[in-house]
């Protein structure tokens, strides 16, 4: 018997949970259905959440021969046998191509739909779980359009839910005593993926033993950490890292938190590390210095204590960053020095900063006019560093905070007494 998420796939786009931002009455993709003008389209985004089911839907209403490939097993000769049917009388009217996890076909694989797919022999109809912008060929991508399918939101999950147990009561004549919380605990743990919904209830209802009660109990058994969407190489895995920089940049150590606890629930504890060690001198920076050297001493220690107590210092580090004041005065500074420089304006180094410890040195003229800054008031005396093409070049400026205005303040003091 097929999968309980199989024998309830939808056949019509109403019926499709979630993903009203594109199936709802006068919305895109809604409309290019029921023109029954089919463009290439790619469908983007996480397991579960109806790409599959939609692009079925559409292809089967198209008028044209369907073919069905999946990118995890295709091979080159599975391609050429969909493009040979285009000279036979089954491809008169033109080929749907639904192509299932298009990012497994290497670039050959996908170039070689590319004539068919420019001149309307055949439509592609392909989905993917990773970022198309990434994965798929550029060519293929220019001649295609993008939807994006979301997680689907829990109240509608909880409504598919139900009906799977309406289904299964139906379809096995049980009638089942399903406790007061199970539904809502299944569509909370499925992390917006209906299919591990689905599965969720196919496996409470195939394990009750002949019982006709689904306890809360069974359900959290079936559905424990199954919310954790986190692949390390895929998109999941940098946008929590983002949202993470982003909320600490921000200064809201509780949504910062939040990404750090996924990260770590999901096993990973070298990217938030890594990640803090880049905010400390990114965003805190020059505002306050020792934010680098607590969050260095926090991530050595999580190093050293694995999880779970690897969460208490990084915690520590968190909230330390976000409550820290910001300035990102160090990363602007050092951008702009970069882009000079790859510009092409790495000119001479001046002769007096030029290495003198060696015996010929003097007659090169290197070093000659160097000021030793420690034999002057206040270790400074005013004398030319950069190159002479970059004599005016200011990569540095003080940020707003309390610490870098105070360093400003001495800077000014000094260098307006002696630097005339």
């Amino acid at each position: 018997m097929n999968p309980l998420a199989d024998r309830l796939r939808p056949r019509e786009l109403s019926d499709v949970v979630g993903q009203r931002h594109l199936l709802a009455q006068g919305a895109m993709l809604r409309r290019i259905a029921e023109s029954g003008q089919i463009p290439n389209m790619i469908f983007y985004g996480p397991s579960g959440t109806g790409k599959t089911t939609v692009a079925s839907i559409i292809a089967k209403s198209a008028g044209k021969t369907l073919h069905k490939l999946n990118g995890t097993t295709a091979s080159t000769a599975d391609i050429k046998s969909v493009v040979g049917e285009l000279d036979t009388f089954a491809g008169m009217g033109g080929v749907l191509l639904y192509l299932d996890e298009i990012q497994y076909l290497n670039k050959k694989q996908q170039q070689s739909l590319l004539e068919f797919i420019e001149n309307g022999q055949i439509t592609l109809i392909a989905s993917t779980t990773e970022n198309p912008y990434f994965y798929i060929y550029n060519a293929v991508l220019s001649r295609s359009t993008v939807f994006e399918f979301k997680p689907v939101e829990k109240e509608e999950i909880e409504k598919a839910v139900a009906r799977a147990f309406d289904f299964v009561e139906t379809e096995r004549g049980v009638k089942f005593e399903v406790e007061a919380g199970v539904k809502e605990h299944i569509a909370l743990l499925c992390g917006g993926d209906v299919r591990k919904a689905m599965n969720a209830v196919e496996l409470l209802t195939v394990t009750s033993g002949g019982k006709s009660e689904i306890t809360l109990e069974d359900a959290r058994a079936v559905a424990q950490r199954s919310s954790m969407k986190y692949d390390r190489d895929g998109d999941e895995h940098y946008d929590i890292l983002s949202a993470f920089q982003k909320s600490v940049r921000g200064s809201d150590e509780n949504a910062a938190l939040h990404y750090l606890a996924r990260l770590l629930e999901a096993g990973d504890l070298i990217s938030p590390c890594r990640r803090m060690l880049v905010i400390a001198s990114e965003d805190i920076g020059l505002a306050y210095p020792m934010a680098a050297v607590i969050t260095k001493a926090c991530v050595d220690s999580a190093i050293q204590l694995g999880l779970p107590e690897a969460r208490i210092p990084l915690a520590e580090a968190v909230i330390t960053l976000c409550t820290a004041p910001k300035s990102n005065s160090a990363i602007i500074a050092i951008d702009e020095a970069i882009a000079d420089v790859r510009a092409g304006k790495a000119s001479e180094i001046p002769q007096n900063l030029r290495d003198s410890h060696y015996k010929g040195a003097p007659k090169l003229g290197h070093g000659e006019g160097y000021k030793y800054s420690h034999d002057y008031p206040n270790h400074w005396v005013d004398q030319q560093f950069l190159p002479e093409a970059l004599s005016s070049a200011r990569y540095y400026r003080y940020g707003d905070n309390k610490t870098e205005q105070a360093a400003k303040a001495y800077w000014n003091k000094v260098k307006h007494t002696y630097g005339e």
